[in-house]
């Protein structure tokens, strides 16, 4: 099964109809220059109200420790996001203070950024779009096929211009851990379209069920 993370969240309704929608995570985002920055007092309230119906995620860039340890007490975050120029030794011990997984984000440009990203022994990688001036949540995606040959110990999460009419071909061709999408469900910057963000997790289901489809008919003919 494919998990699905939606970021972005700002108030709590767009957070619980995502999580009844069936998200394994929502993402709380505490870049102050994104048009999705959450206050720190709703970023409290969805922690509170989610607590042990999602992983919560604070996703950060370039944050102090420090920061990051209070956000991830205040909010209740079971997952960080690390966007920023955050090292190996950041991560682990972000993770030692806080008892929460991590998931260190690389924006993708060529297959050296892929293996790259396995000097990060953390729990999870991210794999987004490429750009200069912006370390996510651009709408834009990249070259899928530079994941296909991808072999690590570490799940993978796929971001970058996902949506429900291409979030079929990118499992179909990454094999993600999960998903993670933003603009693609958005009916503005930090409000939540809820049909588009249910359409995605339909979309995700289906292109699991086709996928194990393709699976089981490689086996028979393998026998």
């Amino acid at each position: 099964m494919t998990n699905v993370k939606i970021c972005g969240m700002t108030n709590l309704a767009d957070a619980e109809q995502a999580v009844e929608a069936g998200a394994w995570a929502i993402g709380l985002i505490h870049h102050p220059d994104s048009a999705r920055y959450v206050e720190p007092a709703v970023a409290e309230r969805i922690g509170a109200a989610l607590k042990r119906r999602c992983e919560i995620a604070g996703v950060f860039v370039n944050s102090s420790l420090e920061e990051v340890v209070e956000a991830a007490e205040r909010e209740n975050l079971t997952l960080l996001q690390l966007h920023g120029d955050e090292g190996p030794s950041f991560c682990s011990e972000a993770a030692r203070r806080t008892g929460a997984k991590v998931m260190k984000a690389f924006r993708v440009r060529s297959a050296a950024d892929v293996h790259g990203a396995e000097a990060f022994r953390t729990d999870l990688h991210l794999f987004d779009a490429h750009r200069h001036s912006s370390p996510g949540g651009t709408g834009e995606s990249f070259d899928w096929e530079l994941l296909a040959g991808r072999r690590s110990k570490v799940p993978m999460v796929l971001a970058g211009g996902l949506n429900a009419e291409n979030v079929g071909e990118a499992i179909r061709v990454a094999r993600p851990f999960g998903v993670d999408v933003v603009t693609g469900v958005e009916a503005e910057p930090g409000r939540k379209d809820h049909g588009a963000v249910t359409a995605f997790i339909e979309a995700v289901a289906t292109a699991d069920t086709a996928l194990r489809a393709r699976q089981r008919l490689r086996g028979a003919a393998a026998r």
